[in-house]
């Protein structure tokens, strides 16, 4: 599928130049296929993600951007060049990509700066020198050179393998989960500080992911991957609020489908109520749907209409995310402010509010 042409966060579309074209690849993965007829196309100076469960495809798309991993179809353009094509394949040192691993694979002999320094020996010394002195200060890790790496916390470790993938100037920054051996507190701060650092320097990125936070936090646009294909390709807040498919309404944030019926062109009737969208859903009269909820979409009402028990609850400080029953056993996921304090048992009345009605045709009716 081809990428959708919406600028991305803080660049003009005018601007806009791909460095990153994969048209219609298709990769194998122990003899059974993994990527099938995928194309995306990454702009100079966006941060783009690669969302999805495990075994979706998405490290073997980044694989084989990187040039560790061969194409069966289609083919890869950086800066205007092909470097894969069926049979066909630039080596990695060649692409001018820097990879940042999952487990950061820094090399435990070799100090900080001596860690950055190992991908620059085509450099001169004095080049050399100069580049691993600007990363460090870059990064926050001048007062560190000297250090090891099991000297160094998890924040600091992954800052270090940032600082050697960028350190040869790299067209492309290629990051496989990144975050995912830190903290949860730990790995939103490292997000959003990857993030900043990336756009002030107009480094173009994409990175892979499991968790739809570290994506939203990094990306520009995001795709969502399932069975080796993107499903969707758009931006965090499209994704979340105008999911195109059930997967992805399912996969992204939280919340329930809710049974109903179209009983009007912008009308939906639910065993909680009516619900309207603000235009016409595309389907007969009558038809048998599903409607998504989202926790912001169950408000607290002492006046509310619905009734239902608390059977779980999740304080997140400013806000309580409580699982509800309702007495026709409907589940609920709702988030309420934290002074609406209730505990396990407690009976609640709440209103749906939907401001954005998604809708999807039941899977029966579809199938």
């Amino acid at each position: 599928m081809d990428s959708p042409q919406a600028p991305p966060r803080g660049s003009s579309s005018v601007a806009a130049r791909p460095l990153l074209q994969v048209q219609n690849i298709s990769c194998n993965y122990e003899l059974e296929r993994a990527v099938f007829d995928l194309s995306l196309t990454v702009n100079r100076g966006e941060q783009v993600c690669l969302l999805g469960p495990s075994g979706c495809g998405k490290t073997t798309v980044l694989r084989a951007i990187a040039g560790f991993h061969p194409v069966l179809t289609g083919g890869i353009f950086i800066n205007d060049q092909q470097v894969s094509a069926a049979g066909a394949m630039v080596p990695p040192e060649a692409r001018r990509v820097g990879m940042v691993f999952q487990d950061h694979a820094l090399f435990p002999h070799l100090s900080v700066q001596q860690n950055v320094a190992s991908g620059l020996r085509q450099f001169s010394a004095r080049d050399r020198k100069e580049a691993v002195a600007d990363m460090l200060e870059r990064m926050g890790l001048t007062r560190h050179a000297k250090r090891y790496p099991h000297e160094l916390s998890g924040g600091q470790q992954q800052r270090v393998a940032l600082a050697r993938a960028l350190a040869p100037r790299p067209l492309l920054l290629l990051m496989d989960e990144p975050f995912s051996n830190l903290d949860q507190e730990l790995r939103e701060r490292m997000g959003q500080e990857v993030s900043d650092m990336l756009k002030e320097s107009d480094i173009t990125c994409v990175m892979v992911t499991h968790d739809q936070n570290d994506a939203f936090a990094l990306g520009d646009k995001v795709g969502v991957m399932e069975d080796g294909a993107i499903v969707q390709w758009d931006t965090p807040y499209n994704l979340y609020h105008r999911p195109q498919n059930h997967f992805v309404a399912d996969f992204i944030g939280n919340g329930i489908f809710l049974t109903g019926e179209l009983c009007s062109a912008n009308r939906v009737t639910t065993p909680l109520g009516n619900l309207d969208s603000g235009t016409a859903l595309g389907w007969v009269v009558g038809s048998q749907v599903e409607v998504l909820i989202r926790p912001d979409d169950v408000i607290y009402d002492p006046q509310g209409p619905v009734k239902a028990q608390v059977m779980r609850r999740a304080f997140k400080g400013a806000e309580i995310m409580y699982t509800l029953r309702t007495s026709s056993q409907i589940t609920l996921l709702a988030l309420f402010p934290s002074h609406a304090n209730f505990e396990i048992g407690d009976e609640v009345s709440v209103r749906l509010e939907v401001d954005h009605l998604v809708v999807f045709a039941r899977e029966s009716e579809s199938a």
